[in-house]
């Protein structure tokens, strides 16, 4: 595509739990606070860039001003972009457009910057003087999008129960998952939290207002000890089905970002000449209306057939799972085994802001691209309205001439 992430040039706050330390934080201020310094802490140049998109899902007030308001906070008052919402799969659409604008040649450096805050959402009212009474209608931004699809008339709970039944999936295989995983993101904290230091900025928390900060939040907030025998101890959450709460994510707060570049500018910003990350292809797809959790691996297909590859040819794969179900879904459809996907953790995990949820993943999938050597690397995940979307990116590391761990 001739788009490329330049390495280094990327960050995730921490995520915070449901109601946590950054429940009060307006979700944008916040971002351009983390993503200006992010940026200048890893030498970039925000003067370089010509593009920006802002990725949000939840409104918070002002966010009708959108990427404007944000570059302007930042900085970068000249630069203009749109706002993009697609929920879970924000990020990657994003990084498509991106991607696309870079290729075309229409923009030289692209923005992007993830944002959301699933504690405190709005509360909207739409007046509807034809009503009974007079009255209009109240939506509870996001609990009520979370247990209602307008269109498959099911809760985000009813499409894992469905996937869980399409594919004979158990309560103790989701939960052997659900541990596997926690496994693995203790991985990302060993050796005082070295993987994630290698990306992860600190997010300064402060009052409603910003104007006192309170403390500073370094670690993902929230993550839930789970053992094997913490999860036999759950039910399933309806009534004679499969899904625990342990088998799901959690909601939470946070926000990342990254730039997209072309091969050249890459090269001249990265932290590590030597490293080149490259975008290779997206896929995007759509599954019968209640069956969300299946929808990453159609997606993935199509984003390994756009870059020309094969499920042969990857050698990470990282996932959005709202479900555990999600995984197993795909380790079927592929034969890629869920024991080797998310190695470092996932959103079932560090849980699930929505916007920068597949952004972080990513930025993950690069940093463990780069410990194996190299090699390429998968992202698919689900999104609302049953859909899915992928990407397909590859790390190349000069800097060695040993062949990338399988």
């Amino acid at each position: 595509m001739n788009a490329f992430i330049p390495y280094g040039i990327y960050w995730s706050s921490p995520f915070a739990k449901w109601q946590g330390s950054l429940a009060n934080l307006n979700a944008l201020p916040l971002a351009a606070t983390v993503g200006k310094q992010a940026l200048a802490a890893r030498g970039y140049d925000l003067a370089a860039v010509d593009l920006a998109i802002l990725g949000i899902t939840n409104p918070q007030k002002g966010s009708f001003y959108g990427l404007p308001w944000v570059t302007g906070m930042m900085g970068i008052d000249r630069v203009a972009g749109p706002t993009v919402q697609q929920a879970c799969a924000t990020s990657v659409r994003a990084l498509q457009m991106a991607a696309q604008e870079v290729a075309c040649g229409t923009a030289t450096s692209a923005l992007l910057v993830m944002a959301d805050r699933q504690s405190n959402g709005p509360v909207v009212y739409y007046p509807d003087s034809s009503g009974t009474g007079g009255y209009g209608i109240t939506e509870h931004w996001v609990p009520d999008n979370m247990g209602h699809d307008p269109y498959a008339k099911n809760p985000m709970l009813q499409t894992g129960e469905n996937v869980a039944a399409r594919y004979g999936i158990t309560t103790e295989e989701q939960h052997a998952l659900k541990l596997h995983r926690y496994t693995q993101y203790q991985a990302a904290l060993a050796d005082d939290r070295a993987f994630q230091k290698r990306y992860m900025a600190d997010v300064p928390v402060t009052d409603s207002k910003f104007r006192k900060q309170t403390g500073t939040l370094s670690a993902d907030e929230g993550i839930f000890p789970t053992t094997a025998e913490g999860l036999a101890k759950l039910k399933p959450v309806k009534e004679g089905g499969t899904v625990t709460f342990g088998g799901q994510t959690h909601p939470a707060d946070g926000n990342a970002g990254a730039i997209v570049t072309t091969r050249d500018r890459a090269r001249a910003a990265s932290i590590d000449v030597g490293i080149e990350v490259e975008i290779l292809g997206f896929g995007m797809s759509r599954v019968e209306a209640g069956f969300m959790p299946m929808a990453p691996s159609p997606a993935a297909f199509n984003a390994l057939q756009h870059a020309g590859l094969s499920i042969a040819d990857v050698h990470a794969i990282k996932t959005h799972n709202p479900f555990a179900v999600n995984d197993i879904a795909l380790a079927r459809d592929t034969g890629f085994a869920w024991e080797r996907m998310n190695n470092y953790g996932s959103s079932i995990i560090w849980g699930h802001p929505q916007a920068p949820t597949g952004m972080r993943a990513i930025i993950e999938l690069i940093e463990e691209l780069v410990l194996r050597g190299g090699g390429v690397g998968l992202f698919t995940g689900c999104a609302a309205g049953d859909t899915g979307y992928a990407t397909v990116l590859r790390v190349t590391d000069s800097r060695s001439s040993t062949t990338p761990k399988a």
